[in-house]
């Protein structure tokens, strides 16, 4: 199946500190680039998967379900434990749920979770399996970013409803793990945030089992802070804290 433009897997060598950067539901690999990038740039090996169905056609990610995109994060980590010592993971809204996930079940150093939904802002979601008996897939708002150039922002235009069920269930399972994660970790969350209410932040902060962590708000930015206008600074902070 050919993937779309800009959606492709990539691995960016560096040192023997490793960084898994895991994108979000609907999105691609693409919104974790520029991150990415500048993790390289300060000489981290970076590795970010392409979660099954992600990057294709949403046809394709109809069939998945919240197993297949983890074994993809899984296979990430056996890739990189093989070229690194140090491994740290980064997710971008599933991508760090799936990330949360990781830390609680595999011994990685650090775990960024960067506006990841415990409280989805949708108000039709209690109606979903209603939605479900009448639409396989439902239009979705593609934010433009104008100083960032599209490549970046490769995502669907539709979400196919059957997998927000499982999306939904793979929420119900990490928030019971949150305790479980006694890794140092930083929760990235903005105010402004229209597609997770906020609150999700400050209750996977309160909720994790780190004796080390933090939580940062941003002011400015919406749901995909990799991109927006305070991307710079969520940058330096993801930096600053796997530098730590």
């Amino acid at each position: 199946m050919a993937i779309m433009e800009g959606a492709e897997p990539f691995l960016l060598p560096g040192g023997e500190h490793g960084v898994i950067v895991i994108h979000g539901f609907t999105g691609s690999p693409s919104e974790m680039r520029l991150l990415g990038n500048d993790l390289n740039d300060r000489g981290y090996t970076v590795l970010a998967p392409r979660l099954t169905g992600h990057g294709a056609t949403p046809e394709a990610m109809a069939s998945t379900t919240w197993h297949e995109w983890y074994s993809d994060v899984e296979d990430a980590y056996h890739i990189m434990s093989g070229i690194c010592k140090t491994i740290d993971v980064v997710g971008l809204s599933m991508g760090g749920l799936l990330a949360l996930k990781l830390a609680a079940e595999y011994p990685v150093s650090r775990v960024v979770s960067l506006s990841a939904p415990i409280f989805i802002a949708d108000r039709r979601l209690p109606m979903l399996s209603l939605y479900r008996l009448f639409r396989e897939f439902t239009p979705k708002r593609r934010r433009k970013f104008y100083d960032v150039d599209p490549l970046y922002s490769v995502c669907y235009d539709r979400t196919p409803l059957k997998c927000v069920a499982s999306l939904l269930e793979l929420i119900q399972r990490v928030d019971k793990l949150l305790l479980t994660v006694c890794q140092p970790a930083l929760v990235v969350q903005s105010r402004n945030d229209h597609t997770v209410r906020p609150k999700s932040g400050q209750h996977i902060y309160e909720k994790l089992g780190s004796n080390e962590k933090q939580l940062i708000w941003l002011e400015e930015s919406g749901h995909i802070i990799t991109l927006d206008s305070e991307r710079a600074h969520v940058f330096e902070i993801v930096a600053d804290f796997i530098r730590r």
